[in-house]
């Protein structure tokens, strides 16, 4: 597939996202989800969901009764097909959460053949990462189960599925995701596959306990984009101010030649997993610079329904959480509009991508190739400061707020606006 990196990916938990929680209620707000530039609408589970050894009132969409199923809180098949069409309608595109590394303890599976799933020293039928205590691993080496998980695959491709988005991917057997995707691009061979990789403390646990942990670089064999988080906990860190800028922009560059020339990351500030973008970055004007280096950044980018509103609650997995859409800002709204803009340049999906050295708190990235020349400058201190670089003099139009930015002699003038420009 091409134009990878200039991907805009909505996430979406049905149960929160509206009143209702319903696939119906979702439809009213896809015409101002387009409005973002999005691109593809990653919806969370959509399955019905196990009730033995639940999490929550009404128990975690990740431990899942029946692939093939439908949850009916959020509707009927035919409501969600329904849902389909009208974001195809839209030129956008749907993903979905395939959950193949476990159950939940009644599942269909589980009645059905107990052989399917991971038995531990005592020969009990168990997990392998211990506060998932709501689910059952499957087991890989089972060819019977390898088959009906490619099934559950035709069928949701069949009904219109565009893209997987993979739960901890790495944890399975990568032979089986190379074959999965053969099978499925016979239905459709441009079908996006997202791994959900994993920081890389977890990867080592997983390896030192003999179980499967991929890493990414061996995840691109199957999958066309993967998570961030093996520079994740770096950027949690300069946040906290217990590492300068320098070490997590080196774990960045460090991508560039440890992975595939063709690799691509998906980009994030917070997904369901983790805090909140405005959480953990509470001053709004820091958090526009993180958010314009972030769509700037080379890769896809996420935005978890209800970024988009400042919203600094996580909502919970595991019961009714409303998502906050009552601080929604048209200055924020109109900003990530003008970024998706500039994301859909295809410089920014094929040119040379630099994250140049600055020994600041001051992120500078350029994109070139023979005919062009993208410069981004990111200052995170958000003090009123000049800042060096080789770029001829000259006066150039700031591409998110179309104000006119000067450099003279070698230097440019930073104040708490993010600075994007053509040379």
């Amino acid at each position: 597939m091409k134009n990878l990196r200039n991907l805009l990916i909505y996430e979406v938990y049905v149960r929160n996202h509206t009143e209702e929680g319903t696939f119906k209620a979702f439809i009213n707000d896809l015409d101002r989800i387009k409005s973002l530039g999005v691109d593809y609408i990653w919806f969370m589970p959509i399955h019905e969901i196990s009730q033995e050894n639940k999490k929550g009132s009404l128990g975690c969409p990740y431990a899942i009764k029946d692939f093939m199923s439908i949850n009916p809180e959020y509707g009927t098949k035919a409501d969600f097909a329904l849902l389909i069409k009208e974001i195809h309608k839209r030129d956008m595109k749907v993903m979905i959460d395939i959950v193949f590394n476990h159950t939940g303890y009644n599942s269909k599976y589980y009645q059905e053949n107990k052989d399917f799933f991971y038995k531990n020293e005592k020969g009990n039928i168990s997990n392998k990462v211990g506060d998932w205590y709501d689910i059952i691993d499957l087991d890989y080496s089972s060819t019977a189960l390898q088959e009906k998980q490619i099934d559950v695959l035709r069928y949701w491709s069949n009904f219109g599925i565009d893209g997987y988005r993979c739960d901890v991917a790495p944890l399975m057997p990568m032979d089986f995701w190379i074959k999965a995707r053969k099978e499925i691009e016979r239905i459709n061979p441009n079908t996006l596959w997202l791994a959900e990789t994993v920081h890389p403390h977890f990867l080592l646990e997983l390896r030192d306990k003999g179980f499967i942990g991929h890493s990414d670089c061996e995840t691109y064999q199957a999958f066309d984009i993967t998570y961030d988080y093996d520079v994740d906990l770096d950027l949690k860190k300069y946040l906290k101010g217990e590492i300068l800028l320098e070490k997590y922009l080196e774990k960045l560059r460090m991508q560039e030649y440890i992975y595939p020339k063709n690799y691509v990351k998906m980009r994030f500030l917070e997904n369901h997993d983790v805090p909140r973008a405005a959480k953990l970055i509470p001053h709004y004007k820091k958090l526009k610079q993180w958010t314009a280096f972030k769509y700037f950044e080379k890769g896809a980018m996420l935005l978890y329904a209800g970024q988009e509103a400042l919203d600094t609650n996580l909502p919970s997995l595991f019961d009714k959480d409303l998502v906050n859409w009552n601080h929604m800002k048209d200055d924020f709204t109109n900003f990530l509009i003008q970024l998706k803009e500039i994301k859909s340049d295809p410089l920014l999906n094929d040119g040379v991508y630099t994250i140049h050295e600055t020994n600041t708190d001051i992120i500078y990235v350029s994109y070139k190739n023979n005919q062009r020349h993208k410069v981004g400058i990111f200052n995170l201190s958000l003090f009123d400061q000049y800042f060096s670089l080789d770029i001829p003099d000259g006066s150039y139009k700031n591409l998110i707020d179309s104000t006119i930015v000067t450099i003279k002699n070698n230097e440019i003038h930073l104040s708490e606006n993010p600075i994007i420009f053509d040379l």
